[in-house]
C-alpha cells in the first residue's frame, strides 16, 4: 500500500515557515506594543496625542539605525560581526558635514563619494576576515578605531553644515518621509534575499563547508557582506548628517551597540543563516521608541541605559522561548 508522504513534507514544511517567522512576527508585536506604550505616556503627560511632529522625529532619528542595523544585519547572517559601524559613521559624517555644498551636483558627488568610503572600508574589514582568516570582532574592533581616527583627522571638532535640501531630501522635517526610505530598504532586502549573493549568504550562515562543498565562493561572498555593511553605514552617516545637520567625528560611538542590538530584538540569528533584515527594521524603530518611551515615563536619564539592557535582555529570552515552543508544537 502507498504511503501518504505528501501530507508528512506539507507539515515539515509548515514547521520551517513557523520556526523562521517567528522571530520576524514577534519584532512586529514589541513595535506594535512599544508604540501603543509610547502614544499612551504621551496623551498622559501632555493631553494630546502625538501628531506629525512626533511621528517626524521618530521616523528621522530612526533611520541612521536602521540603515546601519540592515548592513549589519548581513554580515551577522554569516556568522559574522562589524564593531566598525559606528567609526564609519563618524567618518562619513565628517565627510558630509566639512566637503558638501549646496547644488545637485555637489550633494550627488559626495553622497557618491561617500558611499563608495563605506564600501571601501567594509570590504578592507572583508579581506581582513575571509582572506587574512582572522576573527571579526578582532578585525573590525581593530577598523572602528581606525575610522574613528580618521573622522577625527577630517573633523576635529564638531560643525560643519550640509546644504538645507539635502536635509529636505533626506530628513524633511516636514513630514515622515523617511518612511518610502523604509519601504525601499524592505523592498530591496526581499529582492537581495533572491539573488545569488543572498541565497549564499543565508547558505554561508548555515554551514559553511557544506556551502564551499557545494561551490559557493566563501571568502568572495564574505567580503561582499562586509561591502553592504559598510556602505549601509556609509548611507546612516549620510542620513545622520542630513538629520543633525552638521557633523560629529564621535556621533558613530552610539551605533556600535545599537546596531546590534536591533539585529537583536529583529530575530536575526548569532549562529547565522536565519532571519531578516525586515525585523530588524522593526529593531530600530524599537529602541528609538524606547527611548521616548522611558523619557515620557520620567525615568532618570542615570538609568535608562540600565532600563534599555534590561528590555534588551527581556525581548531575547521571551524570543528564545517563542522559537523553541513553535520548534516543539512544528
Amino acid at each position: 500500500m502507498v504511503t501518504h508522504a505528501p501530507p508528512y513534507r506539507s507539515r515539515s514544511r509548515f514547521q520551517h515557515f513557523t520556526i523562521q517567522s517567528a522571530p520576524l512576527l514577534l519584532a512586529l508585536i514589541i513595535l506594535a506594543g512599544m508604540a501603543i506604550l509610547y502614544v499612551g505616556l504621551f496623551y498622559r503627560q501632555l493631553s494630546r496625542f502625538p501628531g506629525n511632529f512626533e511621528l517626524t522625529s521618530v521616523v528621522n532619528t530612526s533611520m541612521p539605525l536602521v540603515f546601519a542595523a540592515v548592513g549589519q544585519s548581513i554580515v551577522v547572517l554569516t556568522r559574522g560581526l562589524d564593531l566598525s559601524v559606528g567609526g564609519m559613521i563618524g567618518l562619513t559624517n565628517s565627510l558630509a558635514a566639512t566637503h558638501m555644498h549646496a547644488g545637485t551636483g555637489s550633494m550627488l558627488a559626495w553622497s557618491l563619494i561617500v558611499l563608495v568610503v563605506g564600501a571601501t572600508g567594509g570590504a578592507i574589514n572583508g579581506v581582513l576576515v575571509a582572506y587574512g582568516r582572522l576573527q571579526p570582532i578582532l578585525v573590525t574592533l581593530a577598523t572602528l578605531s581606525i575610522y574613528q581616527g580618521l573622522a577625527i583627522k577630517v573633523l576635529p571638532e564638531p560643525g560643519g553644515a550640509v546644504p538645507i535640501e539635502f536635509t529636505k531630501a533626506l530628513a524633511n522635517p516636514n513630514g515622515p518621509f523617511g518612511l518610502v526610505f523604509v519601504a525601499v530598504i524592505v523592498l530591496v532586502w526581499l529582492l537581495f534575499r533572491r539573488t545569488r549573493l543572498g541565497v549564499d549568504v543565508y547558505a554561508i550562515g548555515n554551514d559553511e563547508q557544506a556551502a564551499r562543498a557545494h561551490g559557493i565562493r566563501v571568502r568572495e561572498v564574505k567580503v561582499g557582506a562586509y561591502l553592504l555593511s559598510g556602505m549601509f553605514a556609509a548611507a546612516g552617516g549620510l542620513f545622520l548628517a542630513a538629520t543633525t545637520t552638521s557633523g560629529d567625528a564621535t556621533s558613530g560611538d552610539v551605533f556600535v551597540l545599537t546596531s546590534i542590538a536591533a539585529v537583536v530584538l529583529g530575530g536575526i540569528s548569532f549562529f547565522g543563516g536565519r532571519g531578516s533584515a525586515i525585523g530588524t527594521v522593526a529593531g530600530a524603530f524599537i529602541l528609538t521608541l524606547l527611548i521616548n518611551v522611558l523619557f515620557f515615563a520620567n525615568i532618570d536619564p542615570l538609568y535608562q541605559s540600565f532600563f534599555q539592557g534590561l528590555f534588551l535582555v527581556v525581548a531575547v529570552l521571551l524570543g528564545t522561548l517563542i522559537r523553541r515552543l513553535v520548534g516543539l508544537r512544528g
